[in-house]
């Protein structure tokens, strides 16, 4: 399929040679969970796996819970809750919210405190490598050490740092030899949990749990790796350069896809700011299957403000087929099977994971369908051909 590359700022042409296409996706910090930024990316991502199953590929699946950061220990302080508690209780949260809005939890659904046996090892090799440096009980990545660092940002040093700056980076450190350079391993504050390390009693950084997650399961090469756009920089930035290195493999990813931002308020949606909409708040008042169809309505790298008017059209549509679905076959021997409209829906998501494109397609096959059974034709197969459709879009038409 084609797939615009975040790395490369272009749509390049991607096979799976194999038939198995390995994808990973940025998951969640869970304190406060179930909001549409989070629903967006994990729709887009199911449907594009979805899609990817349907024309024959096996999809290796994996997501993160970055069950123990900064984030997630600050909410459970200001909570006064067990930080595992809250992060158990929000992980559960985040997977019935998803269930409601048919996205099934991934088959590789991996906390981060799971696999810390196996970052120390990869810690250990950049620190061997002199891409990694010890001090006071910490662990910095040197991002001087790495040439290439931040190249999917497209920026320089100063842009780099002021966006580092403005999500969770601490320029004036004292320990590190520069303001850019990301913690690996740090020793854990009073109260906070701690596992034994070479360099001390701590827990790992943010970025090594991905980059550690994503090769432990999938190889030392990963075909798509996708997350929100908010993650490119320095999130992704850093899982190149802690990836490559420690594998010895280069690229350490085929694809870099990223999904927009969802807006509300004219604000990025975020939990900081608090200007959040819930899928469960969306779902009192629209079905899942419109709330599914409203964010595929939108280019996936675009930005997203959603909208009751939206919704409201999503849901139209959602009776629309509904109400073709359960046309009454005609006694009759011509019959209409709408291989037209699948040829079109299926180029729409090979040409860059076109969504909007593609409930085109079968918003066209629903009218010819309502038009075929007018003029007495049997449109049983065309009938069995939308449902298939819309089920690649992750679409139930249930009542």
């Amino acid at each position: 399929m084609q797939l615009y590359n975040t790395l490369t700022q272009r749509v390049e042409q991607l096979d799976f040679p194999d038939g198995i296409v390995r994808m990973y996706v940025c998951g969640i910090t869970p304190y406060d969970t179930s909001h549409l930024g989070h629903a967006r990316v994990a729709v887009v991502y199911d449907t594009l796996r979805r899609y990817l199953e349907h024309v024959g590929y096996e999809v290796r699946y994996v997501q993160n819970v970055t069950d123990i950061d900064d984030p997630l220990f600050e909410r459970a302080n200001r909570n006064g809750v067990d930080w595992k508690e809250l992060g158990d209780r929000e992980t559960e949260r985040y997977l019935q919210a998803l269930a409601r809005v048919n996205v099934p939890r991934p088959p590789f659904f991996v906390r981060a405190t799971e696999v810390i046996g196996v970052m120390q090892p990869i810690i250990q090799r950049l620190i061997d490598q002199g891409h990694a440096y010890v001090a006071d009980g910490a662990v910095y990545y040197s991002v001087k050490s790495f040439p290439a660092f931040g190249a999917i940002f497209h920026s320089d040093y100063d842009k780099m740092l002021a966006t580092a700056n403005e999500r969770g980076n601490f320029p004036d450190d004292p320990r590190k030899k520069d303001p850019l350079d990301f913690v690996l391993w740090q020793p854990s504050a009073p109260g906070e949990p701690h596992w034994p390390s070479p360099w001390g009693p701590g827990r790992p950084g943010w970025h090594i749990e991905c980059s550690t997650i994503a090769t432990h399961y999938l190889g030392p090469q990963v075909d798509i790796h996708g997350g929100g756009a908010d993650l490119i920089f320095p999130h992704h930035a850093a899982e190149i350069a802690q990836a490559e290195p420690a594998n010895d493999h280069t690229p350490f990813v085929r694809c870099w896809m990223h999904v927009g931002m969802v807006y509300l308020d004219g604000e990025k949606m975020s939990k900081s700011l608090g200007n959040m909409l819930f899928v469960e708040d969306a779902l009192k008042t629209h079905s899942a299957d419109a709330l599914r169809l409203s964010i595929l309505s939108h280019p996936y790298r675009d930005e997203f403000t959603p909208s009751t008017e939206e919704l409201d059209e999503a849901e139209q549509v959602v009776m629309r087929m509904r109400e073709v679905l359960g046309i009454q076959p005609a006694g009759t021997s011509t019959s209409f099977d709408g291989a037209e409209s699948r040829a079109h829906f299926l180029a729409a998501l090979k040409e860059d994971f076109d969504t909007r494109g593609a409930i085109s397609a079968v918003g066209d096959l629903a009218g010819a369908i309502m038009a075929a059974s007018a003029a007495g034709k049997d449109v049983r197969p065309a009938q069995a051909m939308l449902r298939e459709l819309t089920s690649v879009l992750g679409l139930t038409l249930s009542a």
